[in-house]
C-alpha cells in the first residue's frame, strides 16, 4: 500500500438525472464536489476519469486532474483501468481506490478506510459495507446485500453480493457500498474477465471477481454515502453541503 492513487469514473449519460456531474450545487458542478471529498480523503493524487470535456474541463478549472477515456466502456471498472494506465504508465500507483462520481456529501473518512483490508497480502480487492436499518431497504432489489465471514469487528471476508434478503435468519443484513480499493494487478486481471454467470444474473460487477477466486474483503462503516441519482436526491446534497465548498 506504499503508493494509492483515487479515481472517480464520471460520464453524463444518467438516465434519472442526465448530466448529473454537472448538476450545480451551491455554484460548482456536482463532481468538482466529489473531487474535494476524495482530495481530503488525503491518501494519494485524485483524478476524474471521464469521455465528457466539460466534466474534464470544471475539473481542471477547480485545480484538478482530468483524463478522458473513451466513450464505449461498459462499466465504470473498465474507465477507471483505461484511466489509470494513461496516467501512470510506469505502474508507480499500486492501489486503486474507485470513488463513484455522484457521491459529493461522501465522509472522506471512509475512502480511507476502504483501503485498510490491503495490509493483508491475500486480499485483491477491498469495499464497504454499512449495517441495514431501514425495513423497507432488507428486501429492496435495488439494496445490494454483502455477506461475509467475520474477521474483527469492522472486518469481513466477503462471500457473495446479492439483491435477495440474504443471510437467512437472525442478525444483521449488510448494506454493500460500491466504493472499491483494488491491488493494480487485481484490477487488470478484472477488467480481463467476460462478464460471469452470477454477474450477468445478479446485474452485480463484483460476483465476477468472487467467481473468478479474487479475494474481497469488507470494511464496517456506520453509514451509506447518498447517491445522487433523482432530483430529490440532488436537493438533499444541496442542504447538506450549504456552506461547503
Amino acid at each position: 500500500m506504499s503508493n494509492p492513487v483515487v479515481v472517480v469514473p464520471a460520464r453524463m449519460a444518467a438516465l434519472r438525472l442526465p448530466g448529473k456531474p454537472m448538476a450545480d450545487i451551491h455554484g460548482q458542478p456536482m463532481i468538482v464536489h466529489v473531487w474535494r471529498r476524495a482530495m481530503e480523503a488525503g491518501i494519494g493524487p485524485v483524478i476524474v476519469a471521464t469521455d465528457a470535456v466539460e466534466i474534464a474541463a470544471s475539473i481542471r478549472l477547480a485545480g484538478g486532474i482530468a483524463v478522458m477515456t473513451r466513450s464505449d466502456h461498459p462499466s465504470g471498472s473498465d474507465r477507471i483501468f483505461e484511466a489509470i494506465e494513461a496516467f501512470d504508465p510506469d505502474g508507480k500507483h499500486d492501489i486503486i481506490v474507485n470513488v463513484q462520481g455522484d457521491l459529493p456529501t461522501i465522509d472522506p473518512r471512509i475512502i480511507a478506510d476502504s483501503m485498510l483490508p490491503l495490509a493483508d497480502p491475500a486480499v485483491d480487492i477491498a469495499t464497504l459495507a454499512a449495517v441495514i436499518t431501514r425495513e423497507d431497504e432488507k428486501t429492496a432489489s435495488q439494496v445490494v446485500k454483502a455477506i461475509g465471514s467475520p474477521i474483527s469487528a469492522r472486518h469481513l471476508r466477503a462471500l457473495y453480493f446479492t439483491r435477495a434478503t440474504a443471510p437467512w435468519g437472525e442478525g444483521d443484513l449488510l448494506h454493500h457500498i460500491g466504493l472499491y480499493a483494488y491491488r493494480r494487478k487485481a484490477l487488470a486481471r478484472f477488467v480481463s474477465l467476460p462478464p460471469s454467470p452470477l454477474e450477468k444474473r445478479e446485474k452485480l460487477e463484483q460476483l465476477r471477481a468472487i467467481e473468478a477466486g479474487m479475494r474481497i474483503d469488507i470494511v464496517m462503516v456506520e453509514t451509506v454515502p447518498g447517491g445522487v441519482d433523482t432530483p430529490e436526491d440532488l436537493d438533499r446534497a444541496r442542504a447538506m453541503l450549504a456552506g461547503k465548498q
